[in-house]
């Protein structure tokens, strides 16, 4: 068994810091700071954090946050490219040729970082305070969301739900809804399953 300190290796930290010191400045040129409020982008820099720090708690934080979304990122993408068709939404800009081909093709880390907090998943296991700590983390970043980006573009889908302005429920009233619904929906099932793997001990 490798010791905690050197859990993780040395390649993929530094193969994931690279990707962000390219990544980060990409999208704040292309499509602005704001974009940064997207919990998969806060994700990312905080699976960074992780990964050097060998933080459990970090790491399973973001494999909360991007699992799911990813495998619906990666469904809806997927059958669009074969049907025309976006099961679940909010990936239309994948196919908006007035989106910077650049950052199309950048989004692409839907895919990558499930992957990389995976890894860490085997590799360091599963930190079942992660739960809380990623609800408190999105409790906070979707209020500020609302509050501190454009409206127009929806971002963390604070003003409708898959990436359409909602008009049947009062907004403050809607985002409250989200607000809570969210660690339910998308971080809760991902935390029965790792529980339970590790209950079957298939994981530290």
């Amino acid at each position: 068994m490798l010791h905690q300190d050197s859990a993780l290796p040395l390649w993929l930290k530094l193969l994931f810091t690279g990707w962000i010191l390219f990544w980060a400045p990409s999208f704040a040129l292309m499509l602005g700071t704001q974009n940064y409020f997207w919990l998969c982008n806060v994700a990312s820099f905080l699976i960074l954090a992780g990964l050097w720090l060998e933080s459990r708690v970090l790491l399973s934080m973001q494999w909360l946050s991007v699992a799911v979304v990813g495998i619906f990122w990666t469904l809806d993408v997927g059958t669009a490219w074969v049907s025309g068709v976006h099961p679940i939404g909010g990936t239309e800009y994948m196919f908006d040729p007035e989106h910077p081909w650049l950052a199309r093709v950048l989004s692409f880390y839907h895919l990558v970082l499930p992957l990389v907090a995976g890894f860490a998943m085997v590799r360091l296991g599963y930190d079942r305070r992660a739960l809380w700590w990623q609800a408190g983390l999105t409790w906070l970043l979707l209020p500020l969301t609302y509050l501190f980006t454009e409206p127009e573009r929806n971002i963390n889908w604070v003003h409708g739900p898959f990436g359409s302005e909602q008009t049947l429920l009062d907004p403050l009233t809607y985002l409250a809804m989200l607000t809570v619904a969210w660690p339910f929906v998308l971080y809760l099932p991902v935390h029965g399953a790792m529980c339970w793997l590790q209950g079957r001990r298939l994981l530290r």
